[in-house]
């Protein structure tokens, strides 16, 4: 599947638009029924919400963001109240350079009754070679089952930038790990405990929001690398499996994207749009 650009050089009367090519048939017939489907773009980082609309070949948009009969001819997305194109959108998380596309070479996933759209290439309109886009997968996991590249990466950034403080956050999240191990000694040590952490996290990239009673316990944003900074909202567990309270609370909707910080990750099958920190990998891992 790929995005064709059109309008190139048409920024003036409205920018450059997007129309889809080779969509599956699932993706078809799923758009062909609701004419119109919200668009998540998924980031380095993992997925974002997003105002963009695959909109169907037989449907359009009135002035007041209605979905209605239309014949425009392809299916394509559709800025509606983003206030910018989806190019330019995937140019700005991905930090590519200016210049027209030709094509976006794209994946789709349908989750929670929207389209997660995924870039893995890209070709400009006056180069000949189609450059990769390295798809995300469990990009914010730091686990004993899984430690993804984009944290290996800023990890090493971190520590050849901030050796000192690299040093420092280390031994601050084994201190914290040691504490909630079955064997430390402490006994009843509660969750939010796991907030003495947000501080050695700050300097891995990691910013932890204030803690609430309602809804998710925290937003976090990462900032790693040369990205733009990324919010998403944050579950404090002592073990991952903790995290069934929440499948079952929440709707799905509400469970698109999250992050697990745990001690103890223990949670089989974790969601496909859910990652997991475990302090004691950071311990083990970092300061092995």
């Amino acid at each position: 599947m790929h995005l064709q650009q059109t309008k190139r050089g048409s920024r003036a009367t409205g920018g450059p638009q997007y129309y889809f090519h080779n969509l599956t048939k699932q993706i078809r017939r799923h758009l062909r029924a609701e004419k119109a489907v919200p668009v998540a773009l998924v980031t380095p980082y993992g997925a974002t919400p997003s105002s963009f609309l695959a909109i169907s070949v037989d449907a359009k948009l009135d002035p007041n963001g209605k979905v209605v009969e239309g014949r425009v001819g392809h299916d394509r997305i559709q800025q509606a109240r983003a206030g910018e194109s989806i190019g330019e959108a995937i140019r700005f998380w991905y930090k590519l350079r200016s210049g027209d596309f030709e094509r976006i070479d794209v994946e789709i996933d349908e989750i929670d009754d929207k389209f997660y759209l995924t870039p893995v290439g890209y070709k400009y309109a006056e180069r000949s070679k189609t450059q990769v886009i390295q798809r995300p997968e469990f990009p914010l996991s730091f686990n004993e089952r899984l430690q993804s590249e984009l944290w290996r990466r800023q990890l090493d950034r971190v520590k050849r930038r901030l050796p000192e403080m690299w040093r420092w956050s280390i031994q601050e999240i084994c201190r914290i790990a040691d504490a909630h191990a079955h064997e430390s000694g402490f006994r009843h040590v509660k969750e939010e405990d796991l907030l003495r952490a947000s501080g050695p996290l700050k300097v891995l990239g990691v910013e932890l929001g204030p803690y609430v009673g309602k809804g998710f316990d925290c937003q976090a944003e990462f900032r790693f690398l040369d990205y733009e900074p990324y919010g998403v909202p944050v579950e404090i567990k002592k073990s991952s499996s903790g995290f069934k309270y929440q499948q079952s609370k929440y709707s799905p909707e509400e469970l698109s994207r999250a992050v697990i910080l745990c001690v103890r990750h223990d949670l089989q099958n974790v969601p496909r749009n859910v990652d997991v920190i475990q302090l004691a990998t950071l311990c083990s891992v970092l300061g092995g």
